[in-house]
């Protein structure tokens, strides 16, 4: 490895942001999945938890199209709700869903350099309550349109492309490792910072059971 490329994995690492985490629930399309996974990794997410109670589960992704960001995450899949969410609770303190209710608070109203987990849901028929009732709240993107719907990727990216604008303004992205040490020491190895590079990279090796 040259010393440019360990340089940039470890600048890399060191804006991967702690408890900002992404869930995606019976998300249908596997390009969307594609898609979400790009934008995560272009503002430093680094989990991924992808719930399908609704669908099968998920054998493989879209790799032609997320190749590029696959090898840098850690995607965890669930076919059980509670399951999911309890293991979202460990990471993160609050998690809000994109759902459109009475109680529903506009995106630019949200705090999100807390840690907080993102729900977006399937692309036909939204969040199941299911998952809502694990829910702290929901949130909306303010839309001027007819139509009041966004496709999962697109919204993603604009909720994501927020977060990075509260968290900047924070410092979260001023250099210092915001992960755990043992996290980002094992983040390291499976980028192969010490052994090789991630070209090979694998859906084992990217925290898929």
């Amino acid at each position: 490895m040259t010393p440019e490329r360990e340089a940039k994995i470890k600048k890399v690492l060191n804006r991967r942001q702690n408890g900002l985490v992404v869930v995606m629930e019976n998300v249908n399309d596997p390009h969307n999945i594609s898609a979400v996974m790009r934008t995560c990794d272009a503002v430093g997410v680094q989990d991924i938890f992808v719930l399908n109670n609704r669908i099968p589960r998920h054998k493989k992704f879209a790799k032609t199209s997320s190749a590029s960001a696959l090898g840098w995450l850690t995607v965890r899949q669930f076919t059980d709700t509670d399951a999911c969410m309890a293991a979202v609770r460990q990471v993160c303190d609050k998690v809000y869903a994109t759902h459109l209710g009475v109680s529903s608070c506009s995106l630019y109203e949200m705090d999100l350099v807390q840690r907080i987990a993102l729900v977006f849901g399937n692309e036909k028929d939204g969040v199941t309550e299911e998952c809502l009732a694990h829910c702290d709240g929901n949130f909306i993107i303010p839309q001027m349109g007819m139509v009041q719907s966004l496709n999962i990727s697109v919204a993603c990216a604009i909720t994501l492309y927020e977060a990075f604008r509260q968290r900047n303004n924070a410092g979260l992205y001023n250099g210092t490792a915001q992960l755990p040490p043992e996290r980002w020491d094992e983040l390291a190895r499976k980028w192969k910072l010490y052994d090789g590079d991630t070209t090979n990279a694998t859906e084992e090796t990217v925290g898929i059971p």
